[in-house]
């Protein structure tokens, strides 16, 4: 019971995050929805992984993370290189 209403209620985040992902303003708004969903993502793979008593899907979630914080990285400097472009 418990674990079904913590996936509910990270379901209905992701559901606000993909709002925020398609109605986002600027490209910053954007980059923090796809962040929070990937990260809901990785909370969802690690309850799927306490549920089914699986630890390969925990380095998994470890090995998503990485690349969603290489990834964050790399999308920022683009951002920041930009910005610095227009000034």
């Amino acid at each position: 019971m418990f674990y079904e209403a913590v996936g509910f209620l990270v379901l209905v985040s992701v559901i606000i995050s993909l709002i925020r992902l398609i109605r986002g303003p600027t490209a910053y708004d954007r980059m923090i929805a796809i962040d929070a969903i990937s990260s809901l993502m990785i909370i969802l793979i690690v309850l799927l992984a306490f549920i089914i008593s699986d630890v390969m899907l925990i380095d998994i979630a470890v090995l998503y993370a990485i690349l969603n914080f290489i990834g964050t990285l790399a999308v920022s400097k683009y951002f920041l290189k930009e910005r610095m472009w227009k000034e």
